[in-house]
């Protein structure tokens, strides 16, 4: 699967994180999780395994989001896509190990009624929404990378 890339709204981005792809992947991939380290996002939760099939919904900027993950391939790819106020997006990501963390990339597409009107404005708003995605991600992964290890509980 991928995104519409003929799609009136597409955007990519990229950041190298300082962590190891197992421990990016799996910040990503807890869903309920987001709204601990992701501030655009209030809300979320997610019904179900993580796999093909799962679904999770989300807020962001006052948008209601339903998505469903179309592909996985733990932990290099995942791919979900969904509707939410009219629009349908599909979203892409792809994490690389490279020497010292992880290459993550990521795509989306948007379509429909709310974009056609106003590209301009929401091809900013999704090239912001990557980009902020992104930055977040790599510091809560790097913050985790960067703790020290939880003490050993002493028993009497």
């Amino acid at each position: 699967m991928d995104i519409n890339f003929n799609a009136p709204v597409v955007a990519r981005d990229e950041i190298m994180i300082r962590a190891d792809v197992r421990d990016v992947w799996r910040l990503l991939t807890d869903f309920a999780g987001w709204p601990k380290w992701l501030p655009e996002v209030p809300r979320a939760e997610a019904e179900g395994l993580l796999g093909v099939g799962a679904a999770f919904r989300w807020e962001t900027k006052g948008l209601q989001i339903s998505s469903t993950v179309r592909e996985i391939d733990p932990p290099y790819r995942i791919a979900w896509d969904g509707p939410g106020s009219g629009i349908f997006g599909v979203h892409v990501w792809m994490f690389e190990p490279i020497e010292g963390g992880v290459l993550v990339r990521t795509r989306e597409s948007w379509e429909g009624p709310p974009v056609e009107g106003k590209r301009a404005e929401m091809q900013g708003a999704l090239a912001g929404s990557l980009r902020g995605h992104l930055e977040h991600l790599k510091i809560a992964a790097e913050r985790r990378q960067d703790a020290p290890p939880s003490p050993k509980p002493q028993h009497p």
